[in-house]
C-alpha cells in the first residue's frame, strides 16, 4: 500500500467531514469500499478526487442519487458531459421556476418593507388582483 495513503480520519479531517460520512458515502455507492491495511482504511488519490467531484457536486446542489449516476458514468467511462447535460436538462426547469418564485418574494418584500397600511384589508399586498 501506498505510503501516501490516508486514513478515514485523515480524509474526513482533509474534507471538513465526519467520518460517518465518508462510511455513508461508501455504503451508498458513491465512495468504493478501500483497501484494509491492519483492519483500517486506507484511501488513495482516486478517493480523494471522488470526494473532491462530491464536494462540488453538493455545492452545485445535486442530489446524492444524482451525484452516484454521475459517478458511475465515469467509471464507466462515459463522457463527462453526457451525465452533466441529462442532470441539467432535468434540474434546469425546477430551478428556473425558484428563481422566478425568489424574484416574486424579493419584489413581494420590497414593497411590504415600505407598507404603511393600517389593516390588511386596506392593503394593496393582499388584494385579489395581486394574487399570482
Amino acid at each position: 500500500m501506498d505510503d501516501d495513503a490516508l486514513t478515514i480520519g485523515q480524509l474526513a479531517r482533509r474534507f471538513g467531514l465526519n467520518t460517518s460520512a465518508i462510511r455513508y458515502y461508501e455504503a451508498h455507492d458513491v465512495l468504493p469500499e478501500p483497501l484494509r491495511v491492519g483492519g483500517q482504511r486506507r484511501y488513495g488519490p482516486d478517493a480523494v478526487r471522488r470526494l473532491e467531484v462530491i464536494a462540488v457536486a453538493k455545492r452545485a446542489g445535486l442530489s446524492l442519487d444524482e451525484i452516484r449516476a454521475l459517478l458511475r458514468g465515469d467509471d464507466a467511462g462515459r463522457p463527462a458531459h453526457e451525465s452533466l447535460r441529462a442532470i441539467a436538462a432535468h434540474r434546469l426547469p425546477a430551478v428556473e421556476n425558484e428563481i422566478k418564485r425568489a424574484e416574486t418574494m424579493r419584489e413581494w418584500l420590497t414593497v411590504a418593507a415600505n407598507c404603511t397600511c393600517e389593516t390588511l384589508d386596506s392593503c394593496a399586498q393582499f388584494q385579489p388582483s395581486l394574487a399570482r
